[in-house]
């Protein structure tokens, strides 16, 4: 008779080693990877940011727009950008989510999701230029709207500013959030609201007890997405405005390929500024989703 250590049973920990083995060894491109392009620049970009780049000496200098209201006007720019740009995309786009979870046709559903996908993935020069197209100062819609006594500009408002930004930005900040609610919307159960209609609840206390807890925090983990992906945003402000708004990210591209504000040490110290921003919205972000994922897994 076989014993329990013998055959199968005594090779299958060999063999689940075997597949580990070879499991690690498929993830070494991945490591390279990971090493060349994001370890190493960040370490290079620490250490450019404690160092003046002309001569390599260590120096806090490059750190000096910590302390200067004049230097901090980009970040101030860019956070209240992200800032209006998150407010209006997150509001809008809750709006729609739910009114597609509320949809009872299934193509509306599809057609709205398709078209958030491919809105939230439009930026850049393209969507630069086609803002340009519509409401520059002869665009599209700003001519039709001046022919119909409407003139957009005369109250201030131009795309090459911050509130032009704001709804650029609004256009793919709208569609993410519908994707990113899209999914703790249907997970939420109908069992859950006639459980409370059985109990006696109104809709406002269902809302109130039930609903607005379990999604607060999936809402908020989206809030940190909107506002980390304005923050970064790079091409599509510069190629609206040109880099006359001063934006972190516009800012850093100016020191580092200006002729004469070219200054690779103060770039990385700004770099880091924005690195540090974009961490603790990832990272927050992180924590609130693996929190949403086990109320909405019950």
């Amino acid at each position: 008779m076989r014993s329990p250590t013998d055959g199968p049973l005594a090779g299958a920990p060999i063999a689940t080693r075997r597949r580990g083995g070879r499991a690690a060894f498929a993830l070494i491109p991945f490591a390279i990877l990971v090493g060349a392009f994001l370890l190493v620049p960040t370490v290079a970009l620490v250490w450019g940011s404690f160092h003046d780049s002309n001569t390599g000496a260590f120096t806090l200098s490059n750190y000096s727009y910590l302390g200067d209201p004049l230097d901090l006007v980009p970040f101030r720019n860019s956070l209240e950008l992200s800032l209006a740009a998150t407010i209006l995309g997150s509001v809008v786009g809750l709006l729609i989510a739910q009114a597609i979870v509320s949809s009872r046709r299934p193509i509306v559903q599809e057609i709205a999701t398709t078209f958030s996908s491919v809105a939230a993935n439009f930026a850049g020069v393209p969507l630069a230029f086609a803002f340009g197209a519509t409401l520059g100062l002869n665009g599209l819609i700003t001519v039709a709207l001046k022919n119909n006594g409407i003139d957009i500009n005369e109250g201030g408002f131009r795309l090459r500013s911050l509130m032009g930004l704001i709804v650029v930005y609004a256009y793919w900040e709208i569609p993410l959030m519908v994707l990113v609610m899209l999914p703790p919307l249907q997970a939420m159960k109908p069992s859950w609201r006639e459980a409370a209609e059985i109990l006696g609840a109104s809709r406002w206390q269902y809302l109130r007890s039930v609903a607005i807890p379990i999604l607060m925090t999936p809402f908020i983990s989206s809030l940190l997405l909107l506002y980390a992906n304005a923050f970064g945003a790079y091409a599509t402000a510069y190629g609206l405005t040109t880099g006359f708004v001063s934006l972190v990210p516009i800012e850093i591209s100016n020191l580092t390929n200006g002729d004469v504000s070219h200054n690779l040490g103060v770039a990385d110290a700004l770099a880091i500024g924005l690195a540090v921003i974009m961490a603790i919205c990832i990272g927050s972000r992180a924590i609130l989703e693996r929190r949403s994922t086990r109320w909405l897994a019950r």
